[in-house]
């Protein structure tokens, strides 16, 4: 089998490691944070090395009270995602700070990742199953085709509701042999007595099926997608109206990609229940949450002992 890596987006730490950052908030009994739960389920799945997608400014303490502890059972390598890191030609807006988004974070691999690589959020639980496909997904050999060749771990709508607020998510168009025809960003989804709708700004409700698929941007890609995205970059800032707001976002690039019949995306269902702080009240949640996975067997009072 193919030797893969799990790639974490965590640019979006705050760059003060303390109290009030969603990604460091602990809950686990021991301490342990989100990403803690989804690197190990990554490294039981099969994943053989874990790349941190971080800010240069952060490095210090990330390594210090994230890295050195995952370093210990994993091989871990990092990148840095700048907001003047841009392609040549191009010079950071003064006064923008903030990076570019989800498609630059990955290129910034570019040179680091060159076997198939699964990407995740760092804030975001996603459950044993979607790394598991994922995994296998992206370690057996394939037909070789004209056509890149990618994966997307698909969750139903139902299970990645917040109680506490409308949520964002990549709405799924699927054809009938179960592969990725579009993705619609969809804002402000909220939990209904029947299960979702938007919440729309006029204060009617677009009820949405509770099993729909969605996007949690955990994606499988193989190194074909650096060039699409270098080359996708420039374009993209060609292209920018607003250069202190915009982001060159992956759901983008890859529904670009299927409309023009360059990629096929497979989507990857799975059952289990995402867990995430959103907002501030869904911590109690989250923590008994974990609470309830560690007292059934599935994972240990100490995660990584």
């Amino acid at each position: 089998m193919k030797k893969t890596t799990l790639v974490v987006m965590a640019a979006g730490i705050g760059s003060r490691f303390g109290g009030g950052i969603k990604q460091l908030e602990p809950v686990g009994p021991s301490g342990e944070i989100i990403m803690d739960y989804s690197i190990h389920d990554a490294l039981e799945a099969g994943f053989d090395r874990i790349v941190f997608i971080i800010r240069k400014d952060i490095e210090k303490d990330f390594q210090e009270i994230i890295g050195a502890r995952i370093q210990k059972v994993a091989e871990t390598a990092y990148v840095f995602q700048e907001a003047d890191d841009l392609p040549a030609g191009f010079t950071n807006p003064e006064g923008r700070t903030k990076p570019w988004g989800t498609g630059q974070a990955i290129l910034c691999c570019k040179d680091v990742v060159k076997e198939p690589f699964a990407v995740i959020n760092a804030d975001d639980y996603y459950g044993k199953e979607a790394f598991v496909k994922v995994h296998d997904y992206l370690a057996q050999e394939r037909p070789t085709t004209d056509k890149l060749d990618f994966c997307m771990a698909g969750f139903k709508l139902g299970n990645t509701l917040s109680e506490n607020g409308g949520v964002t998510r990549g709405i799924c168009s699927q054809d009938e042999a179960g592969r990725l025809i579009g993705v619609d960003e969809t804002k402000n989804i909220v939990k209904t007595a029947d299960g979702a709708a938007v919440q729309n700004a006029d204060g009617t409700q677009t009820p949405l099926a509770g099993d729909r698929l969605v996007s949690m941007n955990m994606w499988g890609f193989t190194p074909e997608i650096f060039d699409v995205l270098e080359s996708g970059f420039a374009e993209y800032l060609k292209s920018l109206s607003d250069p202190m707001k915009g982001e060159y976002l992956i759901p983008t690039v890859v529904d670009q990609l299927i409309q023009e019949k360059r990629a096929d995306v497979a989507i990857l269902p799975s059952n289990d229940k995402w867990f995430g702080v959103t907002y501030k009240e869904d911590k109690p949640l989250v923590v008994r949450s974990f609470r309830e996975l560690i007292d059934a067997g599935v994972y240990k009072e100490r995660l990584f002992d």
